[in-house]
């Protein structure tokens, strides 16, 4: 058997963390089995159609490198791929069931719909259709959808009695008791399917082997399984996974940190990364390995390595992991990488095409420092700047000068008389003239190095101070500790 699967996303907003997972663990899957995957836009519910949703879905799995063998773009032997273009293979199927009256004309109106829903929930009742239409004369059904503007949904017949067994891939064969399932729609009044059909009708036609999806809707399977059934066709291998939670077990949400995947490439995250952590989320090769690259995720990725519990979303987690990704970057990659950021954020006066290679010195420096490629231009905008760079001149002081203004001048006059005089221009020279300074001025170097390393980089935070000073230039460092000096002739008291 050929493993075929797919991932069916709804247009509708932007593709978030639980969503993509699924795409994700479905794409693992087809890799590791050497099958196909396949993309399918569900946009049956045309109210929630969101212009441009479509796009962003591409955008977010092209991101993560997730790439598909069929699909609305690129088409396949099952086209169309967007279900709003296959609406006559459902009605096809409608008529099928209708036929063989395993499915009934529904005309309640949405008023009686709500009139019972009010009921149930007044006498703590579980909500459902009441099956109202179900035994009616057909006659006098069709003659109040007559009445209706010829508007009627259709239902699925389900057996008042017994059970239906769902065969999970995780769980195990699950029992429902088909007296507590409802009569479901399976095409609205606006002629549109319903997931429920329409996933049915298309995971059939085109040949899906698993369907991989959170467990919310393992209470569907069921219906799912009777609608296979009432259609002659083979159902799937279902893999229900567990749903993903914050870390204070609640429901997964935008303040856990949980956004769009577009919005983690925004923010500095590496794809790969991001896949790395998002295929742990609730799988694991083994109990000790973490960082993986992706083809050792695919080689070791099967559905036996799924858990039936919910894993936990660690934003501080996945930072930590970027990070790592990040240090593991030749120096070239992390150049490469970081060139884009640069061209984005870096002020408008700095030049363009921006030359990331001036970095390449401090690359490996940089690299131990930051999570996240947003945070590079914080630790090196100063190195393109030309001219005073904007800092407040209080800052100067830090907490060694903090009541000590004259003191924090001199020391930086210091400093800069001790600079002029180092010959040849390199870290370590230059690290010897300052810690020498520092211990003729018996100052804590740690003192001595906070104003200079603001008056240089404009920063509290940046990469080594030896090493950023000699990247810089004598020209230039020298340039920013006079307007220190003057800053700080400025600064009150």
């Amino acid at each position: 058997m050929t493993v075929r699967v797919r991932y069916g996303p709804s247009p509708t907003g932007e593709p978030h963390v639980g969503n993509i997972r699924t795409a994700l663990f479905d794409w693992l899957f087809a890799r590791h089995h050497g099958g196909q995957f396949l993309v399918r836009i569900e946009d049956t519910d045309q109210r929630r159609t969101v212009e441009g949703a479509e796009e962003r879905i591409f955008d977010a799995l092209r991101w993560l490198g997730i790439d598909w063998d069929e699909g609305p773009d690129i088409g396949g032997p099952y086209a169309p791929y967007r279900q709003s273009q296959r609406l006559p293979l459902y009605d096809e199927a409608v008529e099928k069931l209708l036929a063989d009256g395993a499915a009934y004309r529904c005309a309640c109106t949405p008023e009686r719909l709500d009139a019972l829903r009010k009921v149930q929930q007044s006498h703590k009742q579980p909500p459902g259709y009441d099956g109202h239409c179900r035994s009616r004369p057909l006659a006098e059904v069709e003659r109040e959808i007559a009445e209706h503007e010829g508007r009627f949904v259709v239902r699925l017949r389900i057996p008042e009695d017994g059970v239906t067994e769902v065969v999970d891939a995780l769980r195990g064969a699950v029992s429902f008791d088909n007296a507590l399932l409802d009569d479901h729609v399976l095409r609205k009044a606006d002629g549109y399917p319903t997931y429920h059909l329409a996933s049915v009708v298309d995971d059939a036609a085109m040949a899906i082997t698993h369907v991989f999806r959170g467990d919310e809707w393992l209470s569907s399977a069921p219906r799912h399984l009777l609608l296979y059934r009432a259609l002659a066709l083979e159902p799937p291998v279902f893999v229900h996974l567990p749903v993903i939670l914050g870390p204070d077990k609640g429901k997964l949400s935008k303040r856990h940190g949980a956004v769009s995947v577009r919005e983690y490439a925004a923010q500095g995250f590496l794809p790969e990364a991001m896949m790395n952590f998002l295929a742990l989320l609730g799988w694991a090769k083994d109990d000790r390995t973490v960082q993986m690259s992706v083809d050792e995720i695919i080689a070791a990725f099967d559905i036996d390595g799924l858990g039936t519990t919910s894993a936990t979303f660690d934003l501080e987690r996945l930072t930590s992991m970027n990070g790592a990704y990040i240090r593991d970057l030749s120096a070239d990659a992390f150049l490469a990488r970081v060139g884009p950021w640069l061209e984005e954020r870096l002020p408008a006066a700095v030049p363009r095409p921006v030359d990331a290679g001036i970095l390449r010195p401090v690359a490996p420096l940089i690299q131990e420092r930051v999570k996240l490629l947003s945070e590079v231009v914080d630790y090196t905008d100063f190195f393109f700047l030309e001219g005073p760079l904007p800092y407040a001149g209080e800052s100067l002081l830090g907490k060694g000068f903090r009541n000590d203004r004259s003191g924090a001048l001199a020391a930086l006059t210091e400093v800069r008389s001790v600079l002029a005089g180092v010959e040849p221009w390199t870290a370590e020279r230059i690290e010897a003239a300052l810690r020498g300074l520092a211990d003729r001025l018996e100052l804590k170097p740690g003192v001595l190095f906070t104003p200079v390393r603001i008056a240089v980089t404009g920063r509290t935070v940046a990469p080594p101070l030896f090493e950023t000073i000699a990247l810089l230039g004598k020209e230039r460092t020298l340039a920013r500790l006079q307007d220190a000096a003057e800053r700080l002739e400025q600064v009150a008291g």
